[in-house]
C-alpha cells in the first residue's frame, strides 16, 4: 500500500464529508439528538404510578394506610374518592394504572387483632409496570402492618418483637438507581455503530450510482488503499462523534466515569473501527443505497439496540436469542462502557471482550478487503 494513493483516497473520502453538510450536519446532530432524547424522555425507573384509592372503611386505621401511599415516591394518588366504576373506566382510559380498594371492615379488624385484607387492582396491560407496582404496594402495606403490630405491643407494654434476619442493602456503582446511568453509556455504542455502519454502507454504492467508480477502476489503486482511505475519513468522523457523546453525558447529564479513558478510547477505537468495516462491506455487496441502507438498519442498527444488553437484559431473553446475540461486537462494547463508566474496573476484567472486538475487527476488515478487490481489479 503507496501512502500517496492511500491519501488521495482520504481526502477525496474527506472533501466529500465536508461538501455534503447535510449528512455531516445530520451525522453531527445524531448524536446529540439521541442523548437527550434518551437522557431526558426514555427512563426506566418506576415511580409516580398514577393510582386511585376506594376506602370503604374511612377508619383512621384505613387513613393510616392511605397516607403511607399518599406518602411514597412511588405512587401518585389521583382520587381519593374511587369505586369499582370509576376505577374500571379510569384503567380503561390509562389514566391509572392501580388501585386500592379498602373494605369496611377493615379498621375493626385491624383492632380486634385479626388478617385485615385490601385489594390492589393492577393494570396487566403494562405487565412490567404492574409486577413492579405490586412489588411497592406489598412493600407499604408490609411496613404498615409492622408499625400496627409495634403500636399493639407498646400498648401491652410488650417490647418489639426482633426480626429474625436484619436485611441491609448496600447499592454498588450505582448508588441513587438512576436509569439515565445505565442508558447513557449503552447509547455511545448504539451512536457508533448508527455513524459507522449507516454511514459507509453507502459510500461504495453510492460510488456505482453516480458513476464514479469507473473512474476508480481505471486508476491504480488497490483495494487496500481504498478501502483504508475510506475508512479513515469516516473513522475520523466517528471520533468526533465519540467525544461529542462522552462531553454530553458527562457535561450534561453527569454520568461518572470511574474507569480508564485510555481503555474506553481504545475499546472505542477498535469497535468504531469493525463498524465502519461492516458498513464498507455491506456497501460492496449492494450497488443501490436503498439496498445498503436497509442491510445497514437490518445488520447493525437492529441487532446493537435489541441484542446488545443495552435497554433489554439478556438473561430474560430465550436461549436461541442469546447464543445469536454473541455474534454482533455491540454485546461486548457495551459490557466494556458499564464496566468503565460505572464499576471502574479494568483491563484485567474487560480483556475478553477487548479481544473479541479486535478479533471482529480484524475478519471484518479481510472479508471487506477481499470482496472489493474483484469489484476494483
Amino acid at each position: 500500500m503507496k501512502f500517496r494513493r492511500f491519501y488521495a483516497i482520504f481526502r477525496k473520502e474527506g472533501v466529500h464529508i465536508v461538501r455534503d453538510w447535510r449528512s455531516l450536519a445530520l451525522a453531527l446532530a445524531i448524536p446529540a439528538m439521541l442523548l437527550l432524547l434518551f437522557g431526558y424522555a426514555l427512563t426506566l425507573d418506576v415511580d409516580k404510578i398514577p393510582a386511585a384509592v376506594y376506602d370503604q372503611d374511612r377508619t383512621p386505621q384505613s387513613r393510616d394506610l392511605i397516607a403511607h401511599f399518599q406518602g411514597s415516591r412511588y405512587f401518585n394518588i389521583l382520587d381519593l374518592n374511587a369505586t369499582y366504576p370509576s376505577i374500571e373506566r379510569s384503567i380503561n382510559k390509562s389514566k391509572i394504572l392501580a388501585a386500592l380498594v379498602i373494605p369496611k371492615d377493615f379498621g375493626r379488624t385491624v383492632l380486634s387483632d385479626g388478617a385485615a385484607q385490601v385489594q390492589l387492582i393492577l393494570d396487566g396491560s403494562d405487565s412490567n409496570t404492574a409486577s413492579i407496582a405490586s412489588g411497592y404496594a406489598s412493600a407499604l402495606i408490609a411496613t404498615y402492618s409492622t408499625e400496627v403490630r409495634d403500636r399493639e405491643l407498646a400498648l401491652h407494654g410488650t417490647p418489639k418483637v426482633k426480626l429474625p434476619v436484619d436485611v441491609r442493602v448496600r447499592m454498588l456503582y450505582n448508588s441513587e438507581l438512576k436509569s439515565k446511568n445505565f442508558i447513557i453509556p449503552g447509547l455511545i455504542s448504539v451512536i457508533l455503530m448508527i455513524v459507522a455502519a449507516m454511514l459507509t454502507s453507502l459510500t461504495i454504492a453510492r460510488e456505482w450510482e453516480n458513476g464514479t467508480m469507473e473512474q476508480l477502476l481505471s486508476t491504480p489503486v488497490r483495494p487496500i488503499e481504498l478501502l483504508m482511505g475510506k475508512l479513515c475519513a469516516y473513522f475520523v468522523l466517528g471520533m468526533a462523534d465519540m467525544v461529542l457523546a462522552l462531553v454530553l453525558g458527562l457535561g450534561v447529564f453527569h454520568v461518572p466515569l470511574r474507569g480508564s479513558v485510555v481503555l474506553l478510547t481504545v475499546a472505542s477505537m477498535l469497535f468504531l473501527f469493525g463498524a465502519l468495516c461492516w458498513g464498507i462491506l455491506i456497501s460492496t455487496v449492494a450497488r443501490t443505497q436503498q439496498v445498503a441502507f436497509q442491510l445497514a438498519l437490518l445488520t447493525s442498527f437492529l441487532p446493537s439496540f435489541l441484542l446488545s444488553g443495552f435497554i433489554y437484559s439478556l438473561d430474560n431473553m430465550p436461549w436461541i436469542i442469546r447464543q445469536i446475540s454473541f455474534i454482533f461486537p455491540a454485546r461486548y462494547f457495551v459490557a466494556i462502557l458499564q464496566g468503565v463508566f460505572l464499576k471502574g474496573i479494568g483491563l484485567h476484567l474487560l480483556w475478553t471482550n477487548l479481544l473479541f472486538l479486535l478479533v471482529y475487527a480484524v475478519i471484518v476488515f479481510a472479508i471487506a478487503n477481499k470482496k472489493l478487490r474483484p469489484k476494483i481489479a
